[in-house]
């Protein structure tokens, strides 16, 4: 486990539900795809390297899971990435599956 944190750590991320409208492979990217997300109030592009971790990406379309969305802007392989997706065994070697709501809630609702 890691070491405890002051609550206002956790309240300064903001992780929200989105549904994942398309999944694009990144170009020369062996990991990388792109995501366009809707959050209901804006669509944002987000890079994740779940490109190995399934048979088919484009299977997770359609899906609602949950996006840390103020995180800076990032340049990886010169595309920009405005986020990152939450999944869950990643960091502990596991094939990771994604974070999602237990049923179906509207998009831009956030966690916590």
């Amino acid at each position: 486990m890691k070491p405890p944190v002051k609550i206002a750590a956790l309240e300064a991320l903001d992780i929200r539900v989105g549904t994942i409208a398309t999944v694009e492979d990144v170009p020369k990217s062996a990991k990388l795809v792109r995501l366009t997300v809707d959050f209901g109030y804006h669509r944002r592009r987000i890079l994740a390297g779940m490109k190995q971790e399934r048979a088919d990406h484009k299977e997770i379309e359609g899906k609602q899971c949950l996006f840390l969305v103020n995180l800076e802007p990032r340049t990886i392989m010169g595309e920009v990435s405005e986020g990152m997706l939450l999944d869950i065994g990643h960091a502990d070697g596991l094939t990771p599956c994604l974070a999602v709501p237990e049923r179906p809630v509207p998009n831009g609702a956030r966690a916590g």
